[in-house]
């Protein structure tokens, strides 16, 4: 019985044509994900070291809610009435001692953010609240 070879071409070549397209289908994908690593990492590098962006997202995270999108104290009264205006003139010359210090330890209205932030967030949030306009 002779066998016949022509069946086997196409099985050969179908087989060559899937290793191809798996091995270029995980170039591309390792290409990809180098290049999706290298991106997170320099935005995590931007987060580190610029501490406006990083007090921006601690603000909108921890302080809008009651103090408003942009500071005005005109968000939810869930802690009590009046949140600060952090844009108001009073608020701009208390000095950063005495912000850092409410900050760290709340008001009667306001929580404690010592035990759930660091030195360097609230430091953050404080260079965020004093970039916010007037």
């Amino acid at each position: 019985m002779m066998a016949d070879y022509a069946d086997v071409a196409p099985l050969t070549e179908g087989t060559n044509m899937t290793r191809i397209f798996v091995t270029t289908l995980v170039v591309v994908l390792t290409l990809a994900g180098a290049v999706l690593n290298q991106s997170d990492a320099s935005s995590d590098a931007t987060r580190k070291t610029d501490p406006l962006a990083k007090g921006k997202r601690l603000f909108a995270r921890h302080c809008a809610g009651c103090h408003g999108p942009e500071g005005k104290g005109d968000g939810y009264k869930l802690l009590g009435p009046d949140p600060a205006n952090l844009t108001a003139p009073a608020t701009r010359k208390q000095s950063d001692r005495a912000l850092l210090a409410t900050i760290h330890e709340g008001k009667p209205n306001m929580p404690s953010w010592k035990g759930l932030l660091s030195e360097r967030d609230i430091k953050s949030v404080l260079a965020y609240v004093r970039s916010l306009p007037h």
